[in-house]
């Protein structure tokens, strides 16, 4: 992987709870967040955000390079969004390896109901071939999305994430810092927890068969 560790704060989504401010962090070095009362987050290891975010409808191009309906290919699965890429040196790998770690471990009543949806946001580098080899060093069932950099953005918009931005590192490399969080979309089609860099394994493990056979009962 290339790049640096980057700390800068992507802001503008202001529609999280305190627990998630300061977590729209660009690729780079993070601390977990210190955890909320169990009452303010209805028993989830998440982050609520203050007003529950509609599933968004953008339409990109998978690894096979077939056009992916996001709203209409998830549909009645629990849906887990994250806006990467395949350069970021510490955060994406992270929530990748975390995720597939816990998704080996749950049963396949659980996991046939749970699609992990990664977007790029580093078109240029990321070619569904690229991107569909870095995600099956992780989980072949995670589902890589790209696109030309005019829709990727789009779809960020469309999601509620700050748009992505590219930084120069000289010598022909970049940077890109992105939103740090992994979004949640319930079967009622509504996220209405998102999970920060930093969260554990055992956050997942705790949260995931929950919302699976619950759907969202927060508060």
């Amino acid at each position: 992987m290339h790049g640096i560790p980057r700390s800068r704060i992507l802001t503008g989504t202001g529609a999280l709870v305190l627990a998630l401010v300061g977590l729209l962090a660009a690729c780079g070095p993070s601390t977990r967040p210190a955890a909320g009362p169990a009452e303010d987050t209805g028993g989830y290891r998440g982050a609520l955000l203050t007003t529950p975010r509609p599933k968004p409808d953008f339409t990109l191009v998978d690894t096979s390079e077939r056009p992916f309906d996001f709203r209409k290919e998830t549909d009645g699965f629990l849906t887990l969004l994250f806006f990467g890429y395949t350069h970021c040196p510490d955060i994406c790998p992270l929530h990748m390896a975390n995720l597939a770690a816990v998704m080996r471990k749950l049963p396949p009543d659980i996991t046939e109901r749970i699609k992990v949806v990664f977007v790029t946001v580093d078109p240029e580098r990321d070619t569904p071939a690229v991107l569909r080899a870095w995600l099956d060093h992780f989980d072949p069932r995670f589902i890589g999305l790209t696109g030309t950099q005019e829709a990727i953005d789009a779809a960020q918009q469309a999601t509620g994430v700050p748009v992505a931005v590219k930084e120069d590192l000289g010598n022909g490399q970049y940077a890109v810092s992105h939103a740090a969080y992994v979004l949640v979309y319930t079967t009622d089609n509504l996220a209405h927890i998102a999970y920060p860099s930093g969260i554990r394994q055992s956050d997942w493990a705790h949260d995931l068969p929950r919302l699976v056979k619950k759907g969202w009962q927060g508060q």
